[in-house]
């Protein structure tokens, strides 16, 4: 089966610790996700492309109970939908990400819980091909993980 990535530059992969890719000012070190030609902060356009940390802490979070519309789409339906969780993460001292998280019962997702990078399969083309995107999973079992 064939796999590509949602987007070209946005994350490491195909690999056995995949990261996402960001960029780092080389004037005045503030990180960006994903990848900037230009800093915010100070306006330079000396970006270095710069490996975000694969382990965070989850800084606020939210569920997603409607189906998102197009380039979002999973190629769910009305009927197939299942709603998820979205949380901004943040990456060491470096950066918050906004991303999809494997966990989805509001019960089982905490304020400062640890979580980790992972790639997962977004959605199937009708090709056949499964592309792909990122997510982040707890580090620890939480209760009711299977």
């Amino acid at each position: 089966m064939t796999q590509i990535a949602f987007a070209p530059d946005v994350f490491t992969w195909p690999a056995d610790d995949p990261a996402l890719i960001g960029s780092r000012c080389q004037q005045c070190a503030a990180v960006t996700f994903p990848e900037q030609p230009s800093c915010p902060r100070c306006g330079s356009v000396e970006m270095a492309r710069h490996l975000l940390p694969r382990e965070g802490t989850l800084w606020t979070w939210t569920t997603q109970a409607f189906l998102p519309k197009e380039p979002y789409a999973s190629g769910e339906t009305p009927e197939t939908f299942t709603p998820f969780a979205v949380g901004l993460v943040q990456l060491g001292d470096e950066v918050r990400v906004e991303g999809r998280l494997t966990v989805a019962d509001p019960a089982r997702i905490s304020f400062g819980m640890r979580l980790r990078l992972v790639i997962f399969p977004f959605r199937t083309d009708e090709d056949g091909t499964q592309v792909m995107s990122y997510a982040f999973t707890p580090v620890e079992p939480v209760e009711g993980n299977r």
